[in-house]
């Protein structure tokens, strides 16, 4: 049986990028990049902030330069909602293996595959309890440790019970991976034979050790909703719920009066526009425009990723802006926002923005337009405290049209000796 016995956690291991004990990165120029308002700029790093931002061409290099011209320069995205322990697992023959290695493969090679479209934090939701004890949360934490440098992952520590007789031993094993490293102080109260016990439980140990909590909740219960917004209001770090997917559900003047009630209470809700995960009930997006409309701060996540709940999932946060964006009517940049700055709000992360003195946190798409970005976002650079982590590049070609055609525009070639200059996406 795997040792479920708390262990000391790791404090060289942040779980935020500004407790990062790394080496600082040089100091890069980034030249020639589009901002959202049309300006090409440069923009220089030093460590792990923003140095300086002017027109393009303005500034000196004191270390290399990085031509982004025709790409756009955004905040990076951050994933408020994902699942490290059971990632990956819907390809395998038979059940996923729950050994502590291989999950803490399957969650950094998650990781690393979110990390390339871009999010350089991540919040993972992780089980605890049962056989396993505290096995798969120590195996994310080991995958935290081996992504230092490349990108910040915080777990959230999440037990199945709670309350009674069968929710002491959760109780008490919620509060060990609290002291184990678990950052966030989590759980899905619906699986609770008392989901008002158990969010009282989940707070009260909060609030003892001064953590944020993110719960698990379908939120097709107004009066659990109310409940947890009368208790919940004012607690610091703050409380977060997902995916609320059942608000959609509820009829209308039900559902605005527990968002202003959520908004009332400062709660954040993470949506998931990309499918559900694990737990949850519906396979439908919380009501976006609604929650927002009652001043409800909502972000979005992946949430399950290729597993048994989402078999397809891509951890694309751009994919997830899109998504809102297409379907929910949001504007380009109040979704790409939900992925980015609301997402990071939601983590407890200081805010980004390509202005001098900011953190380094910065993705780069191939674009002019935001709008164009999210719908077809294929190249992206990736920088995470002031150095690039990551670099997907992709080209189109074409094949070449029938000879006797008519000469049509000059399209990039297959077989053509230029043809890797062609345009890329």
């Amino acid at each position: 049986m795997p040792d479920s016995r708390p262990r000391r956690p790791d404090d060289s291991a942040p779980d935020s990028a500004e407790a990062a004990t790394t080496d600082p990165a040089p100091a890069l120029v980034l030249s020639g990049a589009r901002l959202t308002d049309g300006r090409a700029v440069d923009v220089r790093l030093s460590g792990s902030r923003i140095e300086a931002v002017g027109t393009a061409g303005s500034l000196t290099a004191r270390g290399p330069r990085i031509d982004l011209r025709g790409y756009l320069l955004l905040p990076a995205p951050a994933e408020p909602h994902a699942h490290g322990d059971t990632a990956l697992t819907a390809d395998g023959a038979g059940p996923a293996s729950d050994h502590p290695a291989d999950i803490q493969r399957r969650a950094t090679e998650a990781a690393l595959l979110q990390l390339g479209h871009g999010a350089t934090a991540l919040r993972a939701h992780v089980r605890i309890g049962d056989v396993q004890g505290l096995a798969a949360l120590e195996a994310v934490l080991q995958a935290r440790r081996a992504l230092r440098g490349l990108a910040d992952l915080t777990a959230v520590a999440v037990p199945r019970l709670l309350t009674g007789i069968a929710g002491a031993d959760g109780l008490a094993m919620l509060r060990d991976a609290v002291k184990m490293g678990a950052a966030v102080v989590g759980g899905r109260p619906d699986l609770d034979p008392d989901p008002t016990g158990y969010t009282a439980a989940v707070l009260e140990v909060a609030a003892e050790h001064g953590c944020p909590v993110d719960l698990h909740t379908d939120g097709d219960d107004p009066a659990r909703l109310a409940r947890l917004a009368a208790v919940a209001g004012g607690l610091r770090p703050g409380v977060t719920l997902g995916p609320c997917a059942g608000l959609a559900h509820l009829p209308l003047e039900t559902a605005s009066r527990a968002a202003e009630q959520l908004a009332d209470a400062g709660i954040t809700v993470v949506c998931l526009p990309q499918g559900g995960c694990a737990g949850s009930e519906r396979r439908t997006t919380a009501p976006v425009r609604l929650l927002r409309s009652a001043g409800v701060r909502v972000a979005a996540g992946s949430g399950a990723l290729r597993d048994t709940a989402n078999p397809v999932g891509r951890g694309d946060p751009l994919e997830a802006a899109y998504l809102l964006a297409s379907q929910h009517g949001m504007r380009a940049e109040h979704a790409y926002a939900t992925v980015s700055t609301t997402a990071r709000a939601a983590l407890g992360l200081p805010d980004v923005r390509v202005e001098a003195g900011f953190p380094a946190e910065l993705l780069a798409v191939r674009g002019e337009q935001l709008s164009a970005a999210l719908s077809l976002a294929y190249s992206r650079i990736v920088i995470h405290r002031g150095r690039i982590v990551a670099r997907t590049s992709a080209v189109r070609e074409y094949c070449d049209s029938d000879p006797d055609a008519t000469a049509g525009p000059d399209l990039p070639r297959q077989g053509r000796p230029d043809s890797g200059a062609g345009p890329k996406s």
